[in-house]
């Protein structure tokens, strides 16, 4: 096993993977930019680097200062954590012309599926099935409008490089192809500095269900169950469950999809932590869509479930260890969900809300855990995702787990910033939630359920009243006071207060 591991990540993952090391007898070294100084990663850490400024391209995406910082304070490994550089194969390749081990699987692998034209191929070659759509990249619009007109609108436009909803269009109509093929290759350049575009058919209505595999350096590779990550704000996750509700009703489903997953894996040659999404029709059938070559976010509900640790099964894997499981080992105990708590304001298309934390009560009891990277008096900076903490639970049922979840949320309490705790009040006493019948615009419709009626014509003659009393008063109203009063009256007039 490995004597000291350098953390190249920042806030709850950082911390996360910190602890498993700890527990591990392994020590620690944490990277930080200029506005993490106070981090408390870097408070938990044995050791802490600057690497540069608040700029995530000057500091936790430049890899020639992780590489610095790693040699400075000896470390053997380098562990990714999720987003920045974790799956950026010339990083996973640097670090092993270092000498350093790269904590996740081979570079070649995160080349092999990084690229979503190259894992929809492999993923073919496996057998897999995939979405109907381009082999590869478009490269004009001539193409698109044929491809577009080959499988049939509607159809999705999405960034060959990356994922979480960056360079991601919707086309409806012939006519939308020109102005979304432009717009999706723009912000695929601006998010992955590759405006490379593939298109797919639009599946309606469809469950993203992800199945975690794992797999050692000695050819050994099973999964361990599905994850049902189908409630997503502009395409990023906000409550993952494992087992999926669609299990209980189709459990041989599961190990479709899982060995799905595994033929798809083994054609990349994995090794280490990584999963394999999927986008399940209403008629059960299932089509790959991308392998993320890393630790998720949503883990620990596979860990819940499972009774893994999937860090500690990280670093064993990238020490050369084989796989204490094999596939008829693995057993899924019970129900967990998470939540994913943000400093944003869902009130207001939940736009970020960085700022300081005042205070901060967090929820304890048996099956509820905490994944977080702040504490109070932390500043949540402006500079990153304003992801706050990841709180999960687990019961013995999906009734009980979501019982469990409102509980632990009603204890969690968080001052000087909007979060979306009570976002998750609303959702979780959903009668369509409740049933686990679930799809990617679950939210959408939630909000279209809940929509507000039209305001009374005696709201806007009492909204009007108001601005003439703040006139009369000399309270300076603004120019526009009318109009901002009337929309105040209407929000306060939908029953939709998520505070």
């Amino acid at each position: 096993m490995f004597r000291k591991v350098l953390v190249a990540n920042r806030g709850e993952i950082a911390v996360r993977v910190i602890r498993a090391l700890k527990e591990l007898g392994i020590a620690s070294v944490a990277v930080y930019s200029e506005v993490d100084r106070a981090a408390l990663h870097v408070r938990m850490a044995d050791e802490a680097i600057a690497i540069g400024p608040a700029d995530s391209r000057e500091s936790y995406l430049n890899i020639s200062r992780i590489l610095e910082a790693a040699k400075r304070t000896n470390a053997e490994a380098v562990h990714p954590g999720y987003g920045f550089l974790s799956e950026n194969a010339a990083f996973a390749q640097a670090c092993t012309d270092a000498g350093l081990v790269f904590i996740g699987p081979s570079a070649a692998s995160i080349r092999g599926m990084g690229s979503k034209t190259a894992a929809r191929a492999l993923a073919r070659e496996a057998g897999v099935p995939t979405v109907p759509g381009a082999a590869g990249a478009v490269t004009s619009l001539a193409e698109a409008l044929a491809v577009a007109q080959e499988v049939g609108y509607p159809v999705l436009l999405k960034a060959a490089a990356g994922g979480g909803g960056k360079g991601m269009r919707l086309v409806q109509a012939e006519e939308e192809m020109e102005a979304a093929l432009r717009d999706a290759a723009g912000e695929a350049e601006r998010a992955f500095h590759d405006a490379r575009v593939y298109i797919e058919k639009a599946v309606g209505r469809p469950r993203h269900i992800e199945i975690q595999v794992l797999g050692d350096q000695h050819g050994n590779l099973i999964h361990l169950g599905e994850r049902e990550c189908s409630l997503q704000r502009r395409h990023q996750k906000v409550i993952e469950e494992c087992p999926s509700p669609l299990m209980r009703e189709y459990p041989e489903l599961r190990e479709q999809m899982g060995q799905a997953a595994l033929r798809a894996a083994s054609a990349a040659g994995y090794y280490n932590a990584g999963t394999v999404e999927f986008l399940v029709d209403d008629q059960r059938n299932f089509y790959f869509l991308e392998m993320n070559t890393r630790l998720q976010v949503e883990h620990p509900v596979t860990e819940w479930v499972t009774g893994l640790d999937l860090v500690h099964e990280q670093l064993r894997i990238a020490a050369g260890g084989r796989l204490a499981l094999r596939q008829e080992d693995v057993r899924w105990q019970g129900s967990a969900l998470e939540c994913r708590i943000y400093a944003e304001d869902p009130e207001n298309q939940f736009f970020p809300s960085p700022g300081r934390i005042t205070r901060l009560e967090r929820p304890a009891g048996p099956g509820v855990r905490v994944d977080s990277g702040v504490y109070l008096g932390w500043t949540i900076p402006m500079e990153y995702d304003p992801l706050i903490a990841k709180l999960s639970v687990h019961a013995a049922t999906r009734d009980l787990a979501i019982a469990r979840m409102r509980s632990a949320l009603e204890e969690y309490s968080v001052d000087g910033v909007k979060t979306t705790i009570g976002f998750f009040h609303h959702i979780l006493q959903d009668e369509e939630f409740a049933a686990g019948r679930l799809h990617t615009g679950f939210l959408a419709d939630y909000f279209a359920r809940r929509a507000t009626p039209e305001v009374a014509p005696e709201v806007e003659e009492v909204a009007a009243l108001v601005c003439a009393l703040d006139a009369a008063r000399g309270n300076g109203a603004p120019r526009g006071s009318m109009k901002n009063t009337q929309s105040l009256w209407r929000q306060l007039g939908r029953e939709r207060s998520f505070r």
